[in-house]
């Protein structure tokens, strides 16, 4: 068992949630602060702050200043104008915190002051559309922020309208558009993640068990390939959540919540091209959070219905699985310290 320290976010107001954002080795997890359904956590380049979801109806996002042994000491919160924020990422200045509100579909923007905490929003922008998943997709559903490699474009992707928006960040806060992804229809596009040195990116896809793998230049995506996240003969529904890159682009690993497994996806040399090598349990109920060790030699998947934390060892790209799961209630976000 790894003894790494890690913060975990949990959800506080499900049946037997816990009280907020935990901390400390797997084996000795502990509360490092008290506050809302903190579903994911973001830490600055610098290390002296955390930030926060508070996946809420009336959404906000929370700045930490982090001390001694991890504890946080809650800097401000700031209201996303939106409901269910899931997701947020800090833009590679680090002048922005950027968050993605679910329920509503829409995406905010909060400047990051010289102390951390979190200024009032430069901009609340508003997807819209619709997909053929009549319960999933009557709306735009945000579902995440990120940043290319090079950090000269952001995407948010939307799960109701099978899109990924791909959007420069102005000086003062603004997302302009610069292209759209059209997933094919009822896909429920979730996350992406890019390839570290080629022209390459990969989308899992909540609704249908799909990976969408695309090329990429200057902002822009090309669908060039679908594969399943799961093996053919796989019964019943099944709902993809996470997907990580290894450090040197060989591999994909996505969370099956349903199957609760994890899917290992070998990366061609083109990137552009990917095979599922192999399907492990995620060591517990519901996996919708993976993470890396800081060093690349483990895979931490949060397996929330189950309340545990699984540890897996990863050699040339395969899983093993690495002591038994810790108990941990309704951890959502697991972020290595």
């Amino acid at each position: 068992m790894t003894s790494e320290r890690i913060y975990v976010g949990s959800y506080t107001s499900q049946q037997g949630g816990g009280d907020g954002i935990g901390f400390g080795p797997l084996d000795g997890l502990a509360p490092a602060a008290t506050t809302d359904d903190p579903s994911f956590l973001v830490r600055s380049a610098d290390g002296r702050f955390l930030y926060a979801t508070n996946e809420l109806e009336a959404g906000q996002v929370s700045a930490f200043a982090i001390q001694a042994a991890g504890r946080l000491e809650l800097l401000n919160q700031q209201p996303t104008n939106g409901a269910h924020p899931c997701h947020l990422d800090i833009d590679p200045s680090g002048r922005f915190l950027l968050s993605a509100n679910y329920t509503s579909g829409s995406v905010a923007i909060h400047p990051i002051a010289a102390d951390g905490s979190l200024g009032e929003a430069t901009q609340y922008l508003q997807r819209s559309g619709t997909g053929p998943n009549a319960e999933r997709q009557e709306g735009p559903h945000a579902h995440q922020i990120a940043f290319d490699p090079a950090g000269a474009y952001v995407f948010d992707v939307d799960l109701g309208s099978d899109t990924v928006y791909s959007s420069t960040l102005t000086e003062d806060g603004q997302l302009e558009e610069v292209d759209r992804l059209h997933i094919h229809p009822g896909a429920g596009p979730r996350h992406v993640v890019f390839h570290p040195t080629a022209g390459a990116a990969y989308v899992i896809n909540e609704l249908d068990s799909t990976l969408s793998v695309c090329g990429y230049a200057d902002g822009k995506l090309q669908l060039v390939q679908t594969v399943s996240t799961r093996p053919a003969d796989s019964p019943g529904e099944n709902y993809p959540a996470e997907l990580l890159i290894s450090a040197d682009g060989r591999f994909l690993y996505g969370s099956n919540r349903g199957d609760n497994t994890i899917a290992v996806f070998a990366i061609a040399a083109d990137a552009v091209s990917v095979e599922l090598v192999q399907t492990i349990g995620s060591g517990g109920d519901w996996p919708r959070h993976l993470a890396f060790s800081n060093d690349n030699t483990r895979l931490y998947a949060a397996n929330e219905r189950s309340d545990q934390i699984a540890v897996f060892t990863i050699d040339n790209g395969q899983l093993t699985p690495d002591g038994e799961p810790v108990s941990w209630p309704k951890p959502v976000c697991v972020l290595p310290a």
